[in-house]
């Protein structure tokens, strides 16, 4: 059962930045600024609620201008709109409640505030470089021995066991980026049909829809006009490579990691990693669906991200899997090297602090997910609240679960 602290659980749906259209953007940029500066332990007294993971209440920053200016009018909206989403967990005929925090909600406005996302993409560098700049700050505020006192207001804040954890000991760590990309006792994420060797599983703790092709996930899911499988992989953006090729009309799956999930990456395939490609520069855009179910509006494209490459065992088959990096996240790191074997659920990575994405694309014929995950991901599993309008949903996993099986005669 994944726990979600009650004081975080509030309002209804979709709460576009676009229903703001007299809220000021500098206010919001202000906004974000302060959050991430509210999110040092010199200025919250080490709770976390008092920056950036707030949410209908911010404290110290309660007095700030821009609070007054932009905050009001968000929660004014909490009868009509959520200001999160609805994910399926696995196993019940239950969904629960992912707020959207306050830092989220703010790089939600400045990007969507009104309709302006077009005018966005065609190069407000001024945004672009704000997102990117309170990024690599957040980072660094994370790095700092002194942000270790945040490590337990976060723990209570998303209810996060510690029993589970290879070091429970919270005194242990340096930073709070090092508890962030924590490690798990071995046993804690177990392989789902680890005997199969045409069984698939879970790259990550996180929320996750899957589509047997492309053309489905863009119908469902990524609603940017400009998402393709050339565009993600940017190293290889020839659409005639062997690579693009190879994974045209293939299948994809999407795992979204909340700030409160495990942030390493495991390999979903029994494999060979042939190849880290170099780290692809991007944006800071926040991954969170109601940006990327947004029109003309390509966020994994988009962002910085880098590409592994693994070689199926049983096939010889190439998957892409990118790590796609996010609004505050710090970086990627990656502790496989090219040539390494990978069993599924062996760890390929890990994500400094912040909300983050990793996609896998499979070549066509090797992946059969499992039925569940495709009914959800296509309106057609578990029924979402009335609020949520009925349509796709994420369904929360974790390492290990099962993501579906190759085909008899692949």
């Amino acid at each position: 059962m994944h726990h979600i602290h009650p004081s975080l659980v509030h309002g209804v749906q979709n709460v576009k930045p676009s229903n703001l259209k007299d809220a000021n953007q500098d206010a919001a940029a202000e906004g974000l600024s302060s959050a991430v500066d509210y999110s040092h332990p010199d200025k919250n007294n080490g709770d976390v609620q008092q920056g950036i993971h707030g949410h209908s209440h911010l404290g110290a920053l309660a007095d700030s201008k821009w609070y007054k200016e932009l905050v009001p009018k968000l929660e004014s909206l909490a009868s009509k709109h959520h200001v999160g989403n609805f994910v399926a967990l696995r196993g019940t005929n239950e969904t629960f409640f992912e707020s959207m925090p306050i830092y989220a909600r703010l790089g939600m406005h400045l990007l969507f505030y009104g309709h302006e996302q077009v005018k966005l993409l065609e190069g407000n560098s001024r945004i672009e470089e704000l997102l990117k700049e309170q990024s690599i700050k957040e980072g660094k505020i994370y790095d700092s021995p002194e942000s270790v006192k945040n490590i337990p207001s976060f723990i209570k804040t998303y209810g996060i066991s510690l029993d589970e954890l290879a070091e429970p000991d919270i005194s242990k760590y340096k930073n709070f980026n090092e508890f962030f990309s924590r490690k798990m006792k071995p046993d804690a994420r177990p392989v789902a049909n680890a005997d199969d060797p045409r069984g698939f599983c879970s790259a990550a703790d996180c929320r996750l829809v899957v589509y047997p092709t492309v053309d489905l996930a863009q119908k469902f899911w990524i609603k940017g006009d400009e998402f393709s499988v050339p565009a993600l992989l940017a190293a290889q953006p020839d659409p005639e490579s062997p690579l693009c090729q190879s994974l045209s009309g293939g299948a994809l799956a999407i795992f979204r990691l909340a700030p409160s999930d495990y942030h390493r990456f495991h390999s979903p395939i029994d494999a060979e990693v042939v190849a880290i490609g170099e780290p692809i520069p991007g944006q800071y855009y926040t991954v969170n669906p109601q940006a990327v179910n947004e029109p003309k509006m390509d966020v994994f494209s988009r962002n910085k991200r880098q590409v592994l490459i693994l070689r199926h065992t049983l096939t010889g088959k190439e998957v892409a899997f990118i790590a796609i990096g996010a609004l505050l996240v710090g970086s990627i790191g990656w502790t496989v090297q090219p040539g390494q074997q990978v069993k599924r659920g062996d760890e390929l990575g890990f994500f400094a602090y912040g909300g983050s994405t990793c996609i896998a694309i499979f070549p066509p014929g090797l992946m059969a997910f499992d039925e569940d995950l495709v009914k959800n991901s296509e309106g057609r599993g578990v029924p979402a609240p009335a609020l949520h309008g009925n349509g796709p949903i994420e369904t929360y996993v974790k390492v290990g679960m099962s993501l579906g099986r190759m085909p008899e005669g692949a």
